[in-house]
């Protein structure tokens, strides 16, 4: 599903994976370039917002409708457009991203080839695979023929445009084949956008645990970005220091990645463990960051337990890694946090919120469903009630 190990995600340590770590910290997840896609994530959430703003406050489906708007910025980032291939893709990447979370035997045992064939995912990876594989061929395609135009220049580059300029270049180490640059594109999808809508799901579902958070976080949005405003400027996000706190929790609690693959290069031995060479190790961060070791009250949702101290999620701290560590620490730290933060805002300052059927706050089920990202087992539906002293979109 990764053609061969040509994205990063899962490619073994080594220069072809340098290479392509460096084209996406310096390429197409930089600071610079993260910021050029302001007007996407602009327009995208104000349709969101426009969404929820017409259920007339009856119930909505916000797992589905937050991730959604995930992919659909991360698409525009990407592809440059809304594809007509776009629902075909996000259900593929959704399907995909379940089969490579899921429990399978023949992982366990490599070696037994009946279980294999028994288990049916090898069969399943190959369908997906082979359907975005035609999805992202397309699009690529699509690319070379636009660039080809003479009217092509002066249009913003996407990041399929980006890789195409790098492939021309003749000074890599590995040059860039289209399996290389539609591994990114599906590294990206997968990573970027499941991970920050289960974020902002689980910030839902504990602000609506506990309401004294949620008013707090309702007035501190409502009073750093005034009223009436329909969009809300990504530059004012730095003054919502409370909510930067809930993200913080949110990540401590549930974490995107819950077990980390890491393989050994050499012998070695931690607490008495040898550990050999090549051996894959799964660290889990889940468990490390509910550690009452390190964590007072490490089950309870208590956002100011980060204002204590200056703990963050850049990986130079080993008891709070929701991102990773080291070397392999995600890429795509900025872009996952925008996509975090501007959404929960904008919830939090267009709407209060309402469980459906007169549920109360406290029978909210939070029962996780473990894969590659722990969602919520059941879907959160809410009823968005518009603050009444507010101009939404229109």
């Amino acid at each position: 599903m990764s053609y061969n190990c040509k994205a990063i995600i899962f490619t073994p340590y080594g220069n072809y994976w340098k290479q392509m770590r460096k084209i996406c910290t310096m390429e197409l997840l930089s600071p610079t370039r993260v910021q050029s896609f302001q007007s996407i994530r602009t327009e995208e959430l104000t349709d969101f917002i426009k969404s929820l703003a017409l259920s007339e406050e009856s119930a909505i489906n916000l797992s589905e409708k937050k991730i959604s708007l995930s992919y659909g910025i991360t698409a525009r980032a990407a592809f440059g457009k809304k594809t007509k291939s776009q629902v075909e893709f996000i259900t593929i990447i959704k399907e995909t991203t379940k089969l490579s979370g899921a429990i399978c035997l023949a992982d366990m045992y490599p070696s037994c080839g009946v279980l294999k064939l028994m288990s049916g995912t090898r069969i399943k990876a190959e369908k997906l695979h082979q359907a975005s594989d035609k999805i992202l061929e397309n699009i690529v395609n699509e690319h070379k023929e636009k660039r080809n135009k003479a009217d092509h220049q002066g249009v913003e580059a996407d990041l399929v445009d980006v890789l195409l300029q790098l492939q021309q270049q003749d000074d890599l180490e590995f040059p860039l084949g289209n399996n290389s640059i539609k591994a990114v594109m599906k590294d990206i999808f997968a990573a970027g956008s499941e991970t920050s809508a289960t974020t902002v799901e689980w910030a839902m579902s504990e602000l609506l645990k506990n309401p004294k958070l949620m008013k707090k976080a309702q007035n501190e949005v409502r009073r750093v970005f005034g009223e009436n405003i329909t969009s809300l400027n990504e530059e004012k996000i730095k003054e919502l220091k409370f909510l930067r706190l809930i993200v913080k929790e949110i990540l401590r609690l549930h974490p995107p990645a819950l077990l980390i693959l890491r393989q050994c290069r050499q012998n070695c031995v931690i607490n008495g463990y040898e550990i050999a060479a090549k051996a894959k190790v799964l660290v889990n961060a889940w468990a490390i960051q509910r550690d009452p070791f390190y964590w007072k009250d490490a089950e309870e949702f208590h956002p100011e337990r980060f204002s204590e101290n200056s703990m963050d999620f850049r990986g130079t701290n080993f008891e709070y890694i929701p991102f990773g560590a080291g070397r392999r620490i995600c890429p795509g730290i900025l872009f996952g946090i925008l996509g975090i933060e501007l959404p929960l805002a904008s919830l939090l300052y267009h709407f209060d919120w309402k469980l459906p059927n007169g549920m109360k706050f406290e029978d909210l089920e939070m029962t996780e469903s473990f894969g590659l990202t722990a969602r919520r087992k059941d879907d959160l539906l809410l009823i968005p009630v518009p603050y009444c002293t507010w101009k939404l979109p229109c």
